[in-house]
């Protein structure tokens, strides 16, 4: 749910501004389009929460249950990678958006926001490391096979772009950032009914 509500989050921050382009670019008389949108608070805050609740509900599951809960190396891993994502955030805030043509600083990285390196750090240090790595965590704390297989395809969503040629919305649309959140939120939705399902049946059998 985290990650669908990320589609309103970036579908109401969503700006465009007409900004000087680069020096040199003389075919560019008018301006060039800079695009913005997303909140570095939602991500953060809304992880955060996730944790908390996914917390709650192990040690409530394992009190009704009257065994202890293994869940403890995840919520570390998440809270660690939270503060990660957190500070990622504040750094990209306190050096502002750059500028048509400039280098992104990225924790002293000076990369082109362009360059494939700086495309693939992004993607890393968003979902795929706040969400994916813990997932992978849980995985062997559980000891589930198919939690890693779930893990794996996530991880597969978020590392490797996500066009959105196929689905006909421009780059300049709000709605943009549609396939990015929907098609890994869809993932975990069903993957959480799935094993919410694999659940029930053991449920009623223990009590």
């Amino acid at each position: 749910m985290l990650t669908l509500g990320g589609i309103l989050v970036s579908r109401f921050t969503f700006k465009v501004e007409t900004v000087p382009c680069p020096a040199g670019d003389a075919a560019a008389g008018g301006g060039c389009t800079l695009i913005t949108q997303g909140s570095p608070v939602y991500w953060p805050v809304g992880l955060a929460l996730a944790y908390a609740a996914t917390a709650f509900f192990y040690i409530r599951r394992s009190h009704n249950r009257g065994v202890g809960t293994p869940v403890r190396p995840y919520i570390v891993t998440g809270i660690v990678l939270v503060g990660l994502v957190t500070a990622t955030a504040f750094w990209s805030l306190r050096h502002g958006m750059p500028q048509p043509g400039e280098k992104v600083d990225f924790w002293g990285l000076h990369l082109d926001p362009t360059s494939g390196v700086m495309r693939f750090l992004e993607r890393l240090a968003g979902n795929a490391m706040a969400v994916g790595l813990p997932l992978l965590v849980l995985s062997w704390v559980e000891r589930s096979l198919a939690l890693v297989l779930l893990t794996a395809v996530y991880l597969a969503i978020e590392l490797v772009p996500l066009t959105t040629g196929w689905t006909g919305i421009s780059f300049t649309s709000p709605w943009s950032f549609l396939p990015h959140f929907a098609v890994p939120g869809v993932l975990l939705l069903l993957g959480a009914l799935g094993f919410g399902l694999a659940e029930m049946p053991r449920g009623r059998n223990v009590s």
